[in-house]
């Protein structure tokens, strides 16, 4: 169910220096959302968001409360979307609140960084290549594996990836700083040499800028509950090796994940691709941001 609310506020000052993303803000201006991705930690009771899984609730005034908020920030910086739930899944066809948050952020100067599974982010494309002119603009789409028939098992309501790499082309092909989030990887279902190897050639085709990458997943509460829950269904048998594994751990890291860095590290400097997106250290200021 589709259900809209009203928001208080919309942007949140990162703290300390993101070497993820590089964001200085981050905003959601959804809750809940629509790809049902197994592992996502949205889930989680921290967050307080109950019926992750059954609403999706639309910020109605998010574009009037982030135009005040632009409008009293005195210095420019990153703003992400994309962390508790994807601006680009189905309902942003129908409610383009991200369509009217980048509008938002042309008009007054600031960069933006959007992580999402949607080929939707090319509807925005001359935006983000307006945006790009004044500041920094960045896409990052989330791909954790090249099998498209395991993502659809992982992420039943995402394009598959092969869409995705082509999404990606599309979008550095238009002049947008191209990324993909090599993250979560599921430990036993994409931590394999093979399975990194073919992403990081495939985006090297796509001209892709960076890749930051986690070999492992965090499970907590509500979402460990569901995501065993998932996994009792399309992996019969793997719920008992991730609990002999992880017992409650929080981090999840795959048993290859040191070999899996190496490994991918030297992929990435044989493409020329960065693995690591590096903010200016300084505090903001009213120039671009520039980014390695």
């Amino acid at each position: 169910m589709i259900r809209e609310i009203r928001a208080k506020t919309l942007l949140a000052r990162v703290s300390g220096i993101d070497t993820w993303f590089g964001l200085d803000f981050c905003m959601n201006l959804y809750r809940g959302c629509q790809h049902h991705c197994i592992y996502c930690d949205s889930r989680s009771l921290c967050y307080g968001n109950d019926q992750f899984d059954e609403d999706v609730l639309v910020k109605s005034n998010a574009i009037d409360i982030l135009r005040g908020e632009l409008r009293r920030t005195r210095k420019r910086g990153i703003i992400g979307t994309g962390s508790m739930s994807d601006p680009y899944m189905p309902a942003e066809e129908r409610h383009r609140l991200t369509e009217g948050a980048l509008e938002a952020i042309a008009e007054y100067g600031f960069g933006v960084h959007v992580i999402t599974k949607s080929t939707l982010v090319l509807r925005d494309v001359a935006l983000l290549q307006k945006i790009s002119r004044r500041s920094t603009a960045a896409v990052s789409l989330s791909i954790t594996t090249i099998d498209d028939a395991l993502a659809h098992r992982v992420e039943p309501g995402a394009p598959p990836p092969s869409e995705r790499f082509l999404a990606l082309r599309a979008l550095a092909d238009a002049g947008i700083e191209a990324r993909v989030a090599l993250m979560p990887v599921l430990p036993f279902l994409e931590d394999s040499p093979d399975n990194v190897r073919a992403i990081v050639e495939r985006a090297k085709e796509c001209g892709v800028h960076a890749i930051v990458a986690s070999f492992g997943v965090t499970l907590r509460d509500r979402q460990r509950a569901h995501f065993y829950a998932r996994l009792d269904e399309s992996f019969p048998r793997l719920r008992a090796r991730y609990e002999a594994q992880y017992g409650d751990r929080y981090v999840c890291s795959s048993p290859d994940s040191d070999a899996l860095r190496v490994q991918f590290e030297a992929l990435c400097a044989k493409h020329g691709i960065h693995t690591s997106v590096r903010p200016l250290l300084a505090p903001l200021t009213d120039e671009p941001r520039l980014f390695a």
